[in-house]
């Protein structure tokens, strides 16, 4: 027997999409318990009271708070020991330290009854500088991590379902918070919160221990290759997000970090409502986040994050507008915090997903994050120092006045920053190259196309479905809905196993504007082999009216399938591109088949072919179906104009006929009237023939129609209506009432062509 032979079988490298995918619910359940730390420490308006609750001046605070972010610049000099250490292991390392460094605040009423303020505030630098530095360097590490554990294809949705959680437990943190402060004034209150959010943080680094990825990379040291930051800063792209952010954070930082105090000295608010309005906020991150997320995974980062940034912008005038030291101050002030959070969402997600899809390669992602985490630590930084600064002067200088309909106060330069340096930031972030195309204004305008609201209903439902009258019922409420929000479900629907939903799905599509990703889906099953659905599709396209279709729509008239030629040209017909008036022209003279006889015809009837009038009328003459030569006496009605008017007289005369052409003939004997004052003779016989008509006595009627038109003077008609009326006399004295198509085809032809009458 031949032995067996070992086959070497090289590991995967990393985990596979499914299983971060299996592993991310234990990255929200991190995220969520975080956000009692955030909340309870160093990031919430609980921070912020607290340092002005121990008597800081608005310098020292700006001052204390920028220790957090400038401690970024740490990134530069551990993102490669991070890289080859691995970003998990360093991550709950050092997440694990900065909540030990955190549990040292519990310590202030001790350190401040025994040593006093100023030992104080050098305690409190001294603690705030330890947490910044831990939590920098896990920092370092969770920003390439969190771009190689989560899918770019979910990362959106991701960001959106952690943000519901978070914002969830932030409900939390915040009524619990405002709670405690209400029951326990003074600094026993903010201790206990403190307390509570260090707890939090342990909780949160024993829970992220299950994340998957965040391997060493040892391939940095065995490669000979220096680190070389030259390529990220060479980088056009993410120089002009690194700067897109640091203005932004010029603008924002402070104000996060001083409206407590606005809220609190100007607006008249108690400290447990100021931390109650980051309730508002939460709210408007959690009805927009998941909107937010799926809109980005479905048209990209950049317009998402852009409309995040023009909302943001608003957000100084409303808090300078708002009413101050009044009853409905709290109202107000918790609306403009709900705003706020639909703003920050949309920036956060839009921005985040840019930099870990668009921006940041992940083969670089150590070198870029880092550098990254610097630049924002130092923007960060400057913005805290500088707003404490602005601040304080602008208390000293007792700042005050009024400028057009808002007060100014010493807070007044922070705001207007808030509104000029967003702006700058816009222009910048919208020059970064991303993978997507869609621009901001384009991105607005599917929102306003359409019934955004059927399509979004109809997309839930859609979902749900069960069965498969419930998918094609939704389908159409897609199609009706004619919203660009729903061509990813079209494009799916289309590929449903159940033929009756694709076939309603290509009907739908045929009512939706045109786009580019469903004409192309509709070109490629007019090509495929499902000979049924291709006629479809060759009909929806002439639908559509997307000229982009006029040369498959033209390759299709060679198809094998009869079917499918004919309603290609009919197609064709509707598209309005009158180069293709020779070819329909030449099949129709040749082609022996009826039904490809009238597609032709009723084509060369909407493209207005004036020169296939004689051929269109000798068809019409050779018809026998009765549904056929109405088709035909329209198709030749179009050459003329006005369909319309066709349309409506033909209902008419089915309904009254005697009635409706009587009613016709003398419209038409008020125009001749016009044409030649009087009217002579043809006035007369326009009198006789109403007349019959009127009496019911239509066959006579039709013989008196057919004499009229002997004696009109058809040279100064156009010729194609010349041609028609000429026909009509004739086919009138031979068929009297029994082809009624002419007597209506007569008396369109007669009211709509202009002529001059000659007498």
């Amino acid at each position: 027997m031949a032995s067996a032979q070992t086959v070497a079988v090289t590991p995967p490298q990393g985990p596979t999409n499914v299983e971060k995918i299996q592993k991310l619910p234990w990255s929200i359940a991190a995220n969520a318990a975080n956000t009692f730390f955030v909340q309870f420490t160093f990031f919430g308006s609980v921070f912020v009271l607290f340092l002005n609750e121990l008597g800081l001046s608005k310098g020292q605070v700006g001052f204390v708070l920028s220790l957090l972010p400038f401690s970024g610049l740490i990134s530069l000099v551990v993102a490669p020991w991070v890289a080859r250490v691995g970003y998990k292991r360093t991550y709950l390392t050092f997440w694990t330290l900065r909540s030990i460094a955190a549990s040292f605040m519990l310590a202030i009423p001790w350190v401040i009854g025994r040593f006093g303020e100023d030992p104080t505030l050098i305690f409190i630098s001294c603690t705030v500088a330890a947490f910044a530095l831990l939590r920098s360097v896990g920092m370092t590490a969770n920003l390439p991590w969190v771009q190689e554990f989560v899918p770019n294809s979910v990362r959106g949705k991701y960001t959106a379902t952690s943000n519901v959680f978070t914002s969830l437990a932030g409900f939390v943190a915040i009524f619990g918070g405002s709670y405690v402060l209400s029951q326990m004034p003074g600094l026993n209150g903010f201790i206990l919160l403190i307390g509570f959010g260090v707890i939090s943080g342990f909780i949160s680094v024993w829970l992220s221990a299950y994340i998957p990825g965040g391997a060493p990379e040892p391939a940095r040291v065995s490669e000979k290759q220096h680190r070389d930051l030259t390529v990220a800063l060479r980088d056009p792209s993410f120089l002009r997000y690194l700067f897109g952010v640091a203005i932004l954070t010029l603008a924002t930082v402070p104000l996060a970090s001083f409206v407590p105090l606005f809220m609190q000295e100007e607006v008249g608010l108690a400290q447990s409502s100021i931390v109650l309005l980051q309730i508002g906020t939460l709210a408007g991150g959690l009805l927009s986040s998941y909107m937010w997320g799926w809109v980005a995974d479905r048209y990209g980062s950049k317009p998402i994050m852009l409309w995040g940034l023009l909302l943001r912008l608003s957000l100084p005038l409303l808090w300078l507008g708002m009413p101050q030291n009044s009853e409905v101050s709290l109202y107000f002030a918790a609306g403009i915090a709900l705003f706020q959070g639909i703003a920050d969402m949309g920036w956060g997600i839009g921005s985040a997903r840019l930099l870990y899809v668009s921006v940041v390669p992940t083969e670089k992602r150590s070198d870029y994050m880092a550098l990254y985490n610097a630049w924002t630590g130092i923007a960060g930084g400057i913005s805290q120092i500088v707003g404490g600064q602005i601040l304080a002067f602008t208390l000293a200088l007792g700042l005050s006045g009024q400028f057009w309909i808002f007060e100014i106060n010493a807070y007044f330069p922070l705001f207007a920053l808030g509104i000029v340096l967003p702006l700058l930031s816009i222009v910048i972030m919208n020059s970064i190259r991303a993978e997507e195309t869609l621009g901001i204004g384009e991105f607005a305008g599917i929102f306003f196309r359409g019934n955004p609201f059927l399509a979004m209903t109809s997309m839930i439902r859609y979902n749900l479905a069960r069965s498969e009258e419930d998918t094609v019922r939704v389908t159409e409420r897609m199609g009706e809905a004619r919203s660009p929000l729903a061509v990813d479900e079209l494009l799916e629907v289309l590929k449903d196993p159940r033929f009756n939903v694709r076939f309603e799905a290509i009907v739908s599509i045929s009512r939706m504007p045109s786009e580019p990703r469903l004409r192309d889906a509709l070109i490629e099953i007019l090509h495929g082999s499902e000979l049924a659905l291709s006629v479809v599709a060759a009909w929806a396209l002439g639908r559509m009216g997307d000229s982009e279709a006029y040369e498959p729509l033209r390759e299709a008239l060679h198809s094998e399938y009869r079917s499918i030629q004919a309603h290609s040209a009919r197609a064709l017909g509707a598209l309005g591109n009158r180069e293709i008036v020779p070819v329909l022209l030449e099949r129709l003279i040749t082609e022996p088949d009826k039904g490809l006889q009238m597609a032709y015809a009723s084509a060369l009837g909407n493209l207005q072919a004036g020169e296939a009038t004689p051929i269109l009328l000798d068809l019409l003459a050779k018809t026998n179906n009765e549904g056929a030569r109405m088709e035909l006496a329209l198709t030749l009605a179009r050459i003329v104009g006005d369909e319309h008017h066709f349309i409506q007289l033909l209902r008419s005369v089915r309904a009254d006929a005697g009635t409706a052409i009587a009613q016709e003939i003398n419209n038409l004997k008020r125009k001749l009237t016009r044409d030649d004052g009087k009217g002579g003779p043809l006035i007369a016989r326009c009198n006789e023939c109403a007349d019959l008509f009127a009496r019911a006595a239509l066959d006579e009627g039709a013989h008196c129609l057919s004499r009229l038109l002997t004696a009109l003077p058809l040279d100064s008609y156009e010729l194609a209506s010349r041609q028609i009326l000429q026909e009509c006399a004739a086919r009138l004295d031979e068929f009297g009432e029994h082809h009624r198509e002419y007597i209506i085809l007569t008396l369109h032809t007669l009211l709509v062509t202009r002529h001059e009458h000659k007498g």
